[in-house]
């Protein structure tokens, strides 16, 4: 067998996860206005480490929160309710995410591929 069916559609031999997975981008960074600090915990659907609360003071906790919330969200409800459009750029150059996830966003958002000549 040369491909392989996924959600009804046939993808090449040899084709990553991440190449194929839909991965949700908000059309407006100014609209995202998720909490910026304090203690969160993400819902299971979107964490399910087992290690879904967050203390947003720390910015380690809070990076991993946002590469949490890119890689996992399914609706632009997801990165309105968690994400914050400032916190986001400011964070964008050290975040660890998926390139599929990383090249989304900054096609979208030039403001966001601009923030790795800084880095």
């Amino acid at each position: 067998m040369d491909e392989f069916e996924w959600a009804g559609q046939s993808a090449p031999r040899g084709s990553r996860y991440g190449d194929q997975r839909p991965y949700v981008v908000s059309d407006d960074l100014d609209g995202l206005g998720g909490p910026v600090s304090g203690h969160i915990t993400l819902s299971r659907r979107l964490d399910w480490s087992g290690h879904a609360r967050y203390d947003l003071g720390n910015p380690r906790q809070l990076a991993s929160m946002y590469e949490v919330v890119l890689r996992e969200a399914t609706t632009v409800d997801d990165l309105v309710q968690w994400l914050d459009g400032p916190v986001l750029v400011r964070l964008w150059a050290e975040l660890v995410l998926p390139p599929q996830v990383r090249n989304l966003w900054e096609s979208r958002h030039p403001v966001l591929a601009n923030t790795h000549q800084g880095a």
